[in-house]
């Protein structure tokens, strides 16, 4: 086999402005620290890159942003593929594996705010402000606490959707932080959502590396990207993910934190009407990151969360 140096290292990314910059990152970072490998990025388009007139919970996501790239590297069209990790469904196909998380951005949601409302915050926003989201879990916590809001889906990237914000369409959006810290954009954030208001999407913030199983070089050069604090928070929260049987487009939210070696993680079922919200924590030693997942998820469960997923995926579809 040939040593890492001697081969091309292939990354496929989708060709979206915010995954370019990701994907750039990654490769930049690696060059760092193996400046002998020659790295190449291929661009593919996703099924989730084409639907934009759609909303997003009716057409199910489980792969939506994911699939492409992942036939590219079963069929060794490219080594591994940069993921916003919220967007890696939490089963991978045999053959893949998640290979590596990035230290995490700021993992909460952020209020961008039309122009006219800049002395405005989500909580003093007039009665009937429009809202845009495409995520079910915002919509589902926002309603929650602010029934009195409208709330309007919104497609498209980050600079489409922050055009039609401009152009009056709305009088906020609500966006990942890291995604517009990312883009060079912190100066849209209007403010950071509190977690007492807003859980955030499983995995929200952090880079997924995903590969092929039992490939020992390029798991070995993805390892100096590994942060194991964010890597522990996001095992904890894509098991809570799976043991739910979530996918993206449920109203699903976490937090998780780390001090020392204790991991405590915070999690969120909600009804799409908002009017049902059931949220718990467990605390546990980061080592079980998983198993703190099952038992929080669990615990939702005791409580009915399976009840109010099962109504949603009625609503919605699995996808």
């Amino acid at each position: 086999m040939e040593s890492v140096d001697n081969r091309t290292v292939r990354i496929g990314t989708r060709k979206s402005q915010l995954a370019l910059v990701q994907t750039y990152w990654v490769k930049a970072e690696l060059e760092k620290h193996f400046p002998h490998i020659d790295i190449e990025v291929e661009k593919m388009s996703t099924q989730g890159d084409k639907i934009l007139d759609v909303a997003l919970a009716k057409i199910g996501d489980k792969g939506l942003f994911t699939k492409e790239l992942e036939v590219g590297m079963l069929n060794k069209e490219t080594d591994f593929a940069v993921h916003s990790l919220k967007d890696l469904p939490t089963n991978l196909p045999e053959g893949l594996m998640l290979g590596c998380v990035s230290k995490r951005v700021d993992p909460a949601d952020a209020l961008v705010v039309h122009s006219k409302h800049q002395d405005k915050q989500l909580e003093t926003l007039p009665e009937g402000s429009v809202i845009g989201t495409s995520s079910l879990r915002r919509l589902a916590q926002l309603r929650y606490h602010y029934p009195h809001l409208t709330f309007k889906d919104v497609r498209g990237n980050v600079n489409t959707r922050l055009a039609k914000l401009d152009s009056g369409d709305y009088d906020a959006i609500i966006l990942a932080a890291a995604g517009l810290k990312r883009l060079d954009m912190s100066d849209r954030i209007h403010q950071t959502i509190s977690a007492d208001i807003s859980l955030h999407a499983v995995g929200q913030g952090a880079l997924g590396i995903e590969c092929r199983e039992g490939d020992t070089e390029i798991l070995e050069i993805l390892k100096v990207l590994e942060d194991a604090d964010s890597r522990d928070r996001c095992y904890a929260e894509r098991s809570f993910l799976r043991e739910l049987e979530g996918g993206c487009q449920v109203p699903i939210g976490v937090n998780t934190s780390i001090a020392g070696d204790t991991l405590t993680l915070v999690g969120m079922v909600a009804s799409l009407d908002g009017k049902q919200l059931i949220r718990d924590t467990v605390t546990g030693s980061k080592s079980d990151a998983e198993q703190i997942g099952k038992d929080l998820a669990n615990k939702l469960k005791e409580q009915g969360a399976g009840e109010i997923l099962a109504k949603i995926f009625e609503e919605v579809g699995r996808g």
